[in-house]
């Protein structure tokens, strides 16, 4: 009789201790404040790399990479980084807003800006909040406006998904520019290496009478 007590009495106790709905959404608002969402990410960037690109801010406790639903390749990505508090993760919205910031390599800096509860898709449900489903009736009055909300959802979509594509467009652009640029910079250095090595520096030097630059 004692030890169903007893058991009674633990089974309670951990009743007791279960966290409450209103204390699952103060831990994750605080979660929201030291967290920052990254863009213009480059999508071989894993999160490793991001763990070493802000670990010299502070403590990284979590990196999120945020789906791509579009179906193109070679977008930018966005990832939502958790940082060890609110104060490291507005030094890096700082930082990177008045420094460019690169990350492996890209051709673009990346952007930070500070997280809202809409971006994460574990947010607990907040209490009193409720979202009511329902089929309308041609008939009904809210029909039609709920018809214009959806056209105007997928045009804004299709208008997102066009602009997307002419930033990959000049992204790429600028990516072969710069491998174009790159490569004859090595190219001009390579052949004033080679006119120096070879002698040919110094004899010209000497025929138009000139300092040699190894003087």
């Amino acid at each position: 009789m004692a030890r169903k007590f007893r058991d009674w009495v633990e089974v309670l106790s951990n009743m007791g201790s279960t966290p409450t709905p209103e204390a699952d959404y103060a831990a994750f608002q605080k979660k929201v404040k030291r967290t920052i969402l990254i863009d213009n990410l480059s999508p071989q960037v894993t999160a490793s790399v991001l763990r070493t690109a802000f670990g010299q801010f502070g403590t990284v406790k979590n990196v999120q990479f945020i789906p791509n639903y579009t179906g193109l390749e070679n977008i930018p990505c966005c990832a939502l980084v958790e940082m060890e508090s609110p104060r490291q993760a507005e030094a890096i919205v700082s930082e990177i807003t008045q420094f460019p910031f690169m990350i492996s390599g890209t051709p673009r800096p990346v952007r930070a800006f500070a997280a809202e509860e809409e971006m994460f898709d574990d947010r607990p449900i907040k209490r009193g909040r409720r979202i009511q489903c329902r089929w309308l009736d041609p008939k009904d009055p809210d029909f039609e406006c709920t018809n214009k909300m959806k056209r105007l959802v997928r045009k804004h979509a299709a208008e997102e998904l066009f602009l997307l594509k002419h930033l990959l467009g000049e992204e790429e652009k600028l990516a072969k520019q710069q491998a174009e640029e790159l490569k004859a910079n090595y190219k001009k250095y390579d052949m004033i290496d080679n006119v120096i090595s070879d002698g040919t520096a110094q004899g010209l030097a000497r025929c138009y009478h000139m300092r040699n630059l190894d003087d």
